[in-house]
């Protein structure tokens, strides 16, 4: 379990990172607005991805969303529990980089 009371962003909200793969890395803030999503930063690119239809809202490379798509078909259980343990005020769970 991760806690993440010094993690800040520019904005001074909470962003725990939940994966980082391939310079990949995942955040969720904390508390966040629905549908249910999570932020993806790949060098200079940012986006968020909503974890149902994985509708894409930024910019990120080909090459790089094409990972993260991989990855988000195989987490997104483990994504949405995190999602519901954001709404409670729980801590986060890391999940696992791309197999």
């Amino acid at each position: 379990m991760l806690t993440f009371a010094n993690v800040k962003d520019k904005n001074k909200k909470n962003m725990p990172e939940i994966c980082h793969f391939y310079g990949i890395v995942i955040t969720m803030y904390l508390p966040d607005h629905n549908p249910p999503h999570f932020h993806v930063r790949y060098n200079e690119y940012r986006a968020t991805i909503d974890i149902q239809t994985g509708k894409v809202t930024g910019q990120m490379p080909r090459r790089a969303l094409h990972l993260v798509f991989e990855w988000l078909d195989q987490h997104k259980d483990e994504l949405m529990s995190n999602w519901e343990r954001m709404e409670n005020g729980e801590t986060l769970v890391k999940i696992n980089p791309l197999d």
